[in-house]
C-alpha cells in the first residue's frame, strides 16, 4: 500500500477500520480555513446586524399608524425589542442539540433559513403582534448563530489558530452591528419623513441572510464532530482540506489524536447530558459557562446597542444626531474587537484580559452615572454620556466579548459540547432577555441612575471571574478536557 508524501496531490488516507489504514481515497479539493471561518461567521453577521437594526427603527416604530409607525408606547418597545432575545434563548437551546445530533453544518442551514424568514416577517409587519412573532423566529436564528458559530470555528481551527479564528465570530457581530447603524443613519437621514423608513432598516437584514444560506453549500463539517459520530474518513477528508500546511502523516497524527480522546472520553457517558452532569468535573464547566454566559450580558451592555439612541434622547440630543451618534458607537465596537482579537489575544492569557474588561466596564457605567445625575441637560452632558458610551464599549468589545465567547467554545466536553453551549447561549439570551424587557421601563423611572443598578451587578462580576474562569491559552481542545477532568 503507498502512501502519498507530504503536500502530495494524491490527499489524504481514508479507512473504515479507524486512521493510519485502508487504501488511498480520490483527491480532496483543498479549502482555505480562512474562507470557511469567513462563511460560517456571516451567521454572527446576520446575528449582528438584527440585533442592531432595532435600535434605528424604534423611534420610527413609536409614530402613530397614520405616520407609518406601529404606536409602540415604552412597554411595547421593551416587549418588541426582547422578543427577539426570548425567541433566541430558545434558539441557542434547540441549536446546541440539533448540532450535537445532526452535525454543525446542518443546523447552520437550518439557521440561514430562519434569518430570511424573520427578516422578511418583521419588515413587513402590519402591526406590533405580527412583529413579535417574526422577532422571535428571527430570534430562534440568532441564538442559534451564537451557540453553533464559536463552537464550529473551535472545532475546525488548529490549536495556534483557534484564538484568532473564533474571535472572528465576535468581530463580525460587532461589524454587523455597525453596518446596521450605518444603514439606520443613511435611511433615516434619506427619508425622514417617508411612512415606511422602518420597514427599508429591517429588510436589509436579509442580505448577511442569504449569503450564509448560499455559503453553507460550501463549509465542511466539523472534523471533531465526525471523528465522534464513527466517521474518521470523512474527517480526515476535512482535516486534508483545511490544513494547508499539512501532509498525510501530520493529519493522520491528529485524527489519532481527537480519536482516542473521545474513546477515552466516552467513558464519561454515552453522550447523553444527564451522565454526563453526574461528574463534578463536567458539573464544574457547566456552572463556570452558564455563570460567564449570563453575566457577560449583565453587563448591560446591550441597553447600549439596543438602546442607545433612546439614551442619547434622554440627555436632551435630537432624535435624528442620537441616531447617527450611534455609529459612533459601532466603529468604537469594531476597532476594540479588532484590536483585542489581532493584538491583545495572541499576547496575554485569556483571564487576563477578561478581569481587565470587567474593571474597565464597572468604571465606565459609574463615569455614565455620574454624567447623568451630577450635570444638568446640555449639550456637554450628551457629548460626555456618549463618550463614557464609548469607553464602556472599548473594554467590553476589547477585552470581555472576545474572550467571553472563546472561552465558551473551549472548556466544555465535546460529546456534549453543543448541549452545553446551548444551555450557556440560553442563560446568556435570558440576561439579555431581561435587560431588553426592563431598561426601558427603568429608564423611564430611573434616567442615567440605572447605570448605577449594572455598575452594583458588575462589581460581583469581576469577583465571580476572578475566583473561577480558567486559563486555556496553548492548549488543545482535547488537552484542555483532559486536564479540567484531572482536577476533579
Amino acid at each position: 500500500m503507498s502512501t502519498p508524501s507530504a503536500g502530495s496531490a494524491a490527499g489524504p488516507r481514508t479507512t473504515a477500520a479507524g486512521p493510519g489504514a485502508g487504501p488511498s481515497t480520490p483527491p480532496a479539493k483543498k479549502k482555505s480555513i480562512d474562507a470557511v471561518v469567513a462563511v460560517a461567521t456571516l451567521g454572527a453577521l446576520a446575528f449582528g446586524f438584527d440585533t442592531g437594526v432595532i435600535s434605528g427603527a424604534i423611534p420610527f416604530l413609536q409614530l402613530p399608524a397614520s405616520q407609518g409607525g406601529l404606536a409602540l408606547d415604552s412597554t411595547l418597545v421593551g416587549v418588541v425589542t426582547s422578543s427577539l432575545v426570548l425567541g433566541a434563548a430558545i434558539g441557542g437551546l434547540l441549536s446546541g442539540r440539533l448540532s450535537d445530533s445532526y452535525g454543525r453544518k446542518r443546523t447552520l442551514l437550518v439557521i440561514a433559513v430562519l434569518f430570511v424568514i424573520g427578516a422578511l416577517g418583521t419588515a413587513l409587519a402590519p402591526n406590533a403582534g405580527v412583529m413579535v412573532v417574526f422577532r422571535v423566529v428571527l430570534g430562534l436564528a440568532v441564538g442559534g448563530a451564537s451557540a453553533v458559530v464559536p463552537v464550529f470555528i473551535g472545532e475546525l481551527a488548529p490549536t495556534h489558530l483557534r484564538g484568532r479564528l473564533v474571535a472572528r465570530n465576535e468581530l463580525f457581530i460587532v461589524i454587523g452591528q455597525l453596518c446596521a447603524y450605518s444603514s439606520n443613519a443613511v435611511l433615516a437621514s434619506a427619508m425622514p419623513d417617508n411612512h415606511h423608513t422602518w420597514r427599508f432598516m429591517l429588510v436589509l437584514c436579509t442580505l448577511p441572510a442569504i449569503g450564509l444560506f448560499l455559503g453553507t453549500f460550501y463549509l465542511t463539517e466539523s472534523p471533531r464532530w465526525l471523528i465522534d459520530r464513527g466517521r474518521p474518513d470523512e474527517a480526515r477528508t476535512v482535516l486534508w482540506q483545511l490544513r494547508s500546511d499539512a501532509g498525510p502523516a501530520q493529519i493522520d497524527t491528529e485524527i489519532e489524536e481527537i480519536a482516542n480522546h473521545s474513546r477515552k472520553m466516552a467513558a464519561t457517558g454515552d453522550g447523553d447530558i444527564t451522565g454526563y452532569l453526574r461528574s463534578p468535573w463536567v458539573r464544574r464547566l457547566a456552572f463556570i459557562g452558564i455563570g460567564l454566559a449570563f453575566l457577560s450580558q449583565m453587563t448591560g451592555v446591550n441597553s447600549v446597542m439596543y438602546y442607545a439612541p433612546s439614551i442619547l434622547i434622554d440627555t436632551g440630543m435630537g432624535a435624528q444626531a442620537a441616531i447617527i451618534s450611534t455609529v459612533g458607537n459601532g466603529v468604537v465596537s469594531v476597532l476594540a474587537v479588532a484590536i483585542g482579537s489581532m493584538v491583545l489575544l495572541p499576547r496575554f492569557n485569556r483571564r487576563t484580559l477578561l478581569l481587565t474588561g470587567q474593571i474597565g466596564v464597572t468604571l465606565a457605567l459609574t463615569l455614565m452615572g455620574l454624567s447623568f445625575t451630577v450635570l444638568p441637560e446640555s449639550g456637554v452632558r450628551s457629548y460626555l454620556v456618549l463618550a463614557f458610551m464609548m469607553l464602556f464599549l472599548v473594554f467590553m468589545q476589547c477585552f470581555v466579548a472576545v474572550i467571553f465567547w472563546l472561552l465558551l467554545a473551549e472548556i466544555f466536553p465535546l460529546r456534549v459540547r453543543g448541549k452545553l453551549m446551548g444551555a450557556a447561549v440560553f442563560a446568556n439570551w435570558i440576561a439579555n432577555f431581561l435587560v431588553a424587557l426592563v431598561f426601558p421601563p427603568l429608564q423611564a423611572v430611573l434616567h442615567g441612575s440605572t447605570f448605577f443598578v449594572f455598575a452594583a451587578i458588575n462589581l460581583g462580576t469581576i469577583f465571580f471571574y476572578w475566583r473561577f474562569i480558567p486559563e486555556t491559552r496553548g492548549k488543545s481542545l482535547e488537552q484542555l478536557e483532559e486536564e479540567f477532568q484531572s482536577r476533579s
